[in-house]
């Protein structure tokens, strides 16, 4: 099937973002696990499996639509020396991923694609959720401290 105008754009820049997403989880899950947060580190690695399985999704449908997946790029990765840093940067990522998939979205609709718009709703909605996971985090850290919190992370 022949793509339609500018959605095989967009779907290169979410795949981008989901592949920048995995070796992101990944970098956190392996940081979690260093410091000692177990619950913290299945979190992430849990992510990072979502993030390879929207990835492969992409894929598919680019090739499906007779591109190319461009899977040599990812953006810079968002590191941090305590987890509280790891929270906000990989909300702000997530922020942003709504925002891509939301243009995505509205672009597909705008051309009648509404195989690629479904795929893409649905990976809006994980990305809602994590903005959510990672929004509720950072709200129990200050009402209950670091400290508190980061205690509940050592077993699961």
């Amino acid at each position: 099937m022949k793509a339609r105008e500018g959605v095989l754009k967009f779907l290169n820049q979410v795949l981008k973002a989901e592949l920048t997403a995995v070796h992101q989880y990944l970098l956190h899950a392996a940081m979690c696990k260093n410091w000692g947060y177990e619950r913290l580190h299945d979190h992430y690695s849990h992510l990072a499996n979502e993030e390879v399985h929207h990835s492969a999704e992409l894929i598919d449908h680019i090739l499906y639509l007779s591109g190319n997946p461009d899977v040599g790029q990812i953006d810079s990765i968002a590191q941090g020396n305590e987890v509280e840093a790891l929270f906000r940067a990989d909300l702000n990522f997530e922020r942003e991923d709504v925002e891509l998939l939301q243009t995505a979205i509205a672009h597909c609709a705008n051309v009648g694609d509404f195989t690629t718009r479904h795929l893409l709703e649905h990976m809006i909605q994980d990305s809602e959720e994590h903005v959510d996971w990672f929004e509720t985090r950072l709200r129990t850290i200050s009402q209950v401290g670091l400290d508190r919190f980061l205690s509940e992370q050592i077993k699961k």
